[in-house]
């Protein structure tokens, strides 16, 4: 049977890695976190002191970056050089400087090309804000999730506690607003809906029915490929 790719834009905290995840799993397909790939590349710079603002010294960093994803007790996990920090990458100090870095254009051409190589194969779903768009643009299913930006910012704060990380519901907010900006209106590769993309709106939405509605479309691409 062939595969598809799969892929899934939308705004920060929309439940984007947890659709894709649970998508993936569903459909026994590999799982891009195009994000995680992203928020990597920050704990490097924020790590080594590396300016992100020199564009010197961001081709060479990129020189010395290598991310790959591994399953870790169940879960994927982002490995930096071969170590794992998925909860490093998921720290305040990370997503402050996230979607800065995620605009310098030297850094993007290096995650797509990372990312379009790992899509070879197809059988892939892949998350983040370009990917319908940019990294992915022949995907047989393209999704764009939106919701609300107090309910994102609640969701974003449980998936904080949950993880041990101290954060107050209004930086959360500040920062998914201030990500938000960045991400829409940046130079290269802002984020933007495909055009042949499906929205789905999850503001009242549980993970289970976001679930069942992406699996349906999904399933219906699949039939119609492998039909024609």
């Amino acid at each position: 049977m062939k595969k598809i790719i799969i892929a899934i834009d939308g705004h920060s905290s929309c439940g984007k890695s947890t659709l894709a995840k649970a998508l993936a799993k569903t459909l026994h397909y590999a799982y891009l976190d195009s994000g995680a790939m992203y928020r990597a590349v920050t704990l490097y710079f924020l790590n080594t002191g590396a300016d992100y603002h020199d564009g010197a010294q961001v081709e060479e960093a990129l020189r010395h970056i290598s991310i790959h994803f591994e399953r870790v007790d169940g879960h994927n996990h982002t490995f930096l050089n071969d170590v794992d920090v998925e909860r490093d990458i998921r720290e305040m100090r990370v997503s402050e400087h996230v979607s800065p870095v995620a605009a310098i254009s030297a850094v993007r051409r290096a995650m797509v090309k990372q990312q379009q190589a790992m899509g070879k194969r197809r059988g892939i779903v892949a998350d983040g804000r370009d990917i319908g768009t940019v990294v992915f643009p022949d995907a047989e299913l393209k999704i764009f999730l939106t919701a609300d930006s107090d309910v994102r910012a609640s969701r974003r704060h449980l998936e904080l506690a949950a993880k041990g990380i101290d954060a107050s519901w209004d930086d959360i907010l500040r920062n998914l607003e201030e990500r938000d900006h960045i991400d829409s209106t940046r130079e290269d590769s802002p984020l933007k809906k495909a055009d042949d993309a499906v929205v789905i709106d999850n503001t009242l939405l549980s993970e289970e029915e976001q679930h069942a509605r992406a699996l349906g479309l999904a399933r219906g691409r699949i039939a119609e490929i492998n039909e024609a």
